[in-house]
């Protein structure tokens, strides 16, 4: 089944995957804490605005707390920038992804993200017809097709490493890269995997 583009976050734990039929010359690279999906140096040029992004980001919000902050496209930024002013996660998820809306492609591509924290995990997603974000206490995965709507996923890794290999190894068509990150006490780790 090709599901496209997924996240899955829980308590502690998340990771997102890029899979692509159109643009399958991507990786994941660390720039400088904030993991970013682009082009990999032998990829066709394209002037398609959604191919490269930040897919992982970091945050400390007011009171100190880690979080880590997972999706596929330009609206991780603005979200872990709302977290760091010190917004609610499903606050800090519903305003990007409403503003910005779905992608405006072939596809009407939803945009999917998540917050994770040691102790709780917000997900969400728009699409043409729906804007969700809700709180998951236990693995929940969202694509951007066929399985667009929140559900529960086995994710078994413990760190952050482990979590993007599952993801990149799952039983979904055209596997790319993936990234991911666990949150606990001691903060946010954040791992790629590139299946080379």
């Amino acid at each position: 089944m090709y599901i496209g583009r997924f996240v899955v976050v829980g308590p502690g734990i998340g990771a997102y995957r890029v899979s692509s039929r159109s643009f399958p010359d991507r990786r994941v690279v660390d720039r400088g804490g904030t993991l970013t999906v682009g082009p990999t140096p032998d990829a066709p040029e394209t002037d398609n605005p959604y191919v490269s992004y930040n897919c992982a980001r970091r945050v400390e919000t007011p009171t100190g707390e880690p979080l880590a902050v997972l999706g596929n496209g330009s609206h991780v930024d603005p979200i872990a920038e709302k977290l760091e002013l010190g917004y609610p996660a499903r606050d800090a998820l519903a305003t990007p992804l409403l503003a910005l809306d779905f992608e405006k492609d072939d596809y009407d591509t939803p945009r999917i993200a998540g917050v994770v924290g040691a102790a709780v995990a917000t997900i969400g997603v728009v699409r043409r017809d729906a804007l969700l974000v809700e709180a998951v206490h236990e693995p929940t995965l969202v694509a951007t097709y066929e399985r667009d709507t929140p559900g529960p996923y086995t994710l078994e890794a413990v760190d952050a490493g482990a979590a993007a290999s599952e993801v990149l190894a799952a039983d979904f068509e055209h596997p790319v890269c993936a990234a991911g990150a666990t949150v606990d006490g001691e903060g946010v780790s954040l791992a790629f995997d590139n299946g080379e």
